[in-house]
């Protein structure tokens, strides 16, 4: 753990929106079929379309996941790629209903209170990473990295350890009706990501200096940051698949790439000026950071 200290305080509510968001996020998977029953029946995304064998789901708006059937064996540990994919969910109630339906189809998960949001962690068939998000930023009054770990503060000077067990009862009482069936709400999005790499000051210095995204904290094995909203947890790394980890072998299910999206033209090319290697893709510029993960640059 790193002796480094910093401190992340929340902002008023007047604070500024996030000048990136989240596209599509795009996994290479073993099996169709039951990657759709997880993602559509459990998760809660509708199918949208199928195109040339790849299911893309999201809302009745908005493409979120785009899966590509063909790998060959589920996640492999000890790798660089994704840790999980976060869908955020637009209020407390439809987080709730996320939460009843989980429940009801007897899925193993692991529900969490970090403070400044609440957070449901569970996997994929095979193995991809996932957690359903809250932001509840207002509930966060700061957070201090010491030596022994994080210090989270809560907005009532509670001292707090940001990995305590959600109050499930509680936030079952915030469910608006009993339909557990009906799909995530127009609203949800892919609100953050998390990446397992090799380097942790090779990975911050792509993801701040090259791509723009603001340091929230370091704590030595892992980076947070934020795109200057008031939800400080957008973009985070670490390396707890092992330093110097590389991308796992062709045909491993996982993260293919994801795609972020700036809020203008202007900063967009800020970005690819600063950024080795980008490439022409269909609907933007594809770039990896210094582990080999995948996104697509767009606006």
């Amino acid at each position: 753990m790193s002796t480094t200290t910093n401190t992340q305080t929340q902002p008023s509510s007047a604070s500024s929106t996030d000048f990136v968001t989240f596209g599509a996020v795009h996994l290479d998977i073993t099996d169709a079929e039951q990657s759709l029953a997880f993602w559509r029946d459990r998760v809660g995304l509708q199918l949208r379309s199928e195109q040339d064998g790849d299911l893309h789901l999201g809302t009745d708006t908005d493409t979120l996941l785009v899966l590509h059937p063909g790998a060959t064996s589920p996640v492999r540990r000890g790798h660089a790629g994704i840790y999980h994919l976060a869908i955020h969910l637009p209020n407390e109630g439809e987080f709730a209903r996320v939460l009843a339906r989980l429940f009801a189809r007897r899925t193993f998960m692991s529900p969490t209170d970090h403070v400044f949001s609440k957070a449901i962690y569970l996997d994929d068939p095979d193995g991809i990473g996932l957690e359903f998000t809250l932001e509840t930023p207002e509930r966060l009054r700061s957070v201090r990295m010491t030596p022994q770990g994080p210090e989270v503060i809560d907005s009532t000077g509670r001292k707090r350890s940001g990995r305590d067990p959600l109050d499930v009862q509680e936030l079952l009482t915030h469910l608006p009706d009993s339909d557990i069936d009906r799909p995530l709400p127009v609203g949800t999005k892919i609100g953050h990501v998390h990446l397992h790499v090799g380097d942790v000051k090779a990975g911050r210095r792509f993801y701040e200096n090259d791509l723009g995204f603001i340091l929230a904290n370091d704590f030595g094995s892992g980076v947070d940051f934020h795109a200057d909203g008031e939800f400080k947890h957008r973009m985070a790394i670490n390396v707890w698949q092992g330093v110097g980890v590389v991308q796992p072998p062709a045909g491993t299910a996982g993260m293919r790439h994801f795609v972020i999206r700036y809020d203008s033209a202007e900063r967009l090319q800020a970005a690819l000026e600063r950024v080795d290697g980008a490439q022409p893709h269909s609907g933007g510029h594809l770039v990896h950071d210094p582990a080999g993960n995948a996104m697509i640059l767009t606006s």
